[in-house]
C-alpha cells in the first residue's frame, strides 16, 4: 500500500488517464483537453486559509493561463458539495490582498477516494495520510508531463513562478532553445551545445555572429520579448 502511496508519475511520462466528477461537470483526464497545456494542481483542503488564497490567485490568473492555452484543473479529497460551498464563500465572501468576487471557472475534482491523488503521488504520508500535498504537473498538449512542483501544506505556491515555468516550458519548444537561471521573456536564451545541429543550424542560417560564447558548452543568443510572445499559446 505504501508503494501505491508513494508512487509518483515522472516527468517525460504520458500523464495518466482518469475520470472524475468535477465543479464544472465530470471530465476524462487529459483526454477532454487535446490540445492544450494543462496545470493539475491539488491543494490539501476546502475552507483552508493557504488553499483560499491560493484559489483567488488562481481565480485572479484564470485569464492568463487561458490566454497561454492552458487549462487549469484542480483537485482535493474533499466531496464535490464541500467544493462548492467552498468555492461559493470565497466569491460571496472572502476579500484578500484586493481580490473580491473571485469567481472558479475551471475544474475541481472530488477525489475522497483519494485515488486520483495516489495515481498522481499527491499522498505524500510523511506530510499527510490524509490530505494531498500541494502538487503542480504541467502536461503539454501531447499529455506529456513536463514539469512537477511539490510545495509542503505548510507553504504556498509561487504563482508568478508557475506562469514563469509555462511560458519557459513553452519557449523552450517553440525556439528549439534552453533557458538559464531565472530566464524571463526578454532575457537571452541558451543555443544547443557547439558541435549540435542546433549551433550547425544557426551558422547555416548566418545567425552565428548573433551568439554570445563563454565557453565551447556555453553560447546564448538575444530572443527579444516580442518574438516569445508572438508564439506563446500556439
Amino acid at each position: 500500500m505504501e508503494n501505491q502511496v508513494n508512487a509518483m508519475p515522472r516527468i517525460g511520462d504520458k500523464a495518466p488517464s482518469f475520470s472524475a466528477v468535477t465543479t464544472q461537470g465530470p471530465i476524462n483526464f487529459p483526454e477532454d483537453f487535446k490540445g492544450k497545456w494543462k496545470i493539475l494542481f491539488s491543494h490539501p483542503a476546502d475552507f483552508t486559509p493557504v488553499c483560499t488564497s491560493e484559489f483567488m490567485t488562481f481565480g485572479k490568473m484564470a485569464d492568463e493561463f487561458e490566454a497561454l492555452n492552458t487549462q487549469l484543473v484542480g483537485l482535493s479529497v474533499d466531496g464535490l458539495y464541500s467544493h462548492i460551498a467552498w468555492l461559493r464563500t470565497i466569491k460571496d465572501k472572502i476579500e484578500y490582498k484586493g481580490m473580491k468576487n473571485i469567481e472558479i471557472k475551471f475544474p475541481l475534482i472530488e477525489d475522497i477516494t483519494m485515488n486520483v491523488a495516489r495515481l498522481y503521488g499527491m499522498i505524500q504520508p510523511g506530510e499527510s495520510q490524509t490530505s494531498a500535498v500541494r502538487a503542480v504537473f504541467f502536461i503539454d498538449p501531447q499529455d506529456k508531463i513536463r514539469t512537477i512542483l511539490y510545495y509542503p501544506l505548510a507553504l504556498g505556491r509561487n504563482f508568478d513562478e508557475i506562469k514563469r515555468v509555462l511560458i519557459g516550458l513553452q519557449t523552450a519548444d517553440n525556439f528549439s532553445v534552453a533557458l538559464p537561471a531565472d530566464w524571463r521573456p526578454g532575457d537571452e536564451v541558451i543555443v544547443p551545445t557547439a558541435g549540435s545541429c542546433g549551433v550547425a543550424k544557426a551558422r547555416m542560417n548566418g545567425e552565428e555572429g548573433k551568439m554570445k560564447c563563454y565557453d565551447w558548452f556555453f553560447c546564448t543568443k538575444e530572443l527579444s520579448r516580442e518574438e516569445v510572445e508572438s508564439k506563446l499559446g500556439k
